[in-house]
């Protein structure tokens, strides 16, 4: 059975940093997508950033955010600086069986539940 465990959301002051995990059981990375999504209040799920074999980032990430990942334990981080109100959502870690189109919520199978991050202003 795989499970995509998120870790280390909280609240933040703006300008500050989290660093969030997300932990694979049954499942390896190697060659999958891995991204994070999140959803902020009243708002759509949306792509924050995807690591492969290579990484993307939203323009909102852009400059501020980096996504990793740690084959031999199996966990995907992102870490995330400067970060603004605007920011503040349910982040979630996502993975998909083997390629596709990293942009779109479809190419990812696994997700996990969710970490919620609150940057106050």
């Amino acid at each position: 059975q795989v499970q995509l465990v998120e870790s280390g959301g909280g609240l933040v002051q703006a300008g500050g940093s989290l660093r969030l995990s997300c932990a694979a059981s049954g499942w390896t990375f190697t060659d999958s997508w891995t991204a994070w999504f999140r959803q902020a209040p009243g708002k759509e799920r949306d792509l924050v950033a995807a690591i492969r074999r290579s990484t993307y980032y939203t323009d909102s990430a852009k400059g501020r955010f980096t996504i990793s990942r740690d084959n031999v334990k199996n966990t995907v981080y992102l870490q995330m600086n400067s970060l603004k109100p605007e920011d503040t959502a349910v982040y979630y870690c996502a993975a998909s069986v083997g390629s596709g189109n990293y942009l779109l919520e479809g190419t990812y199978r696994y997700w996990g539940q969710g970490t919620q991050v609150t940057v106050s202003s």
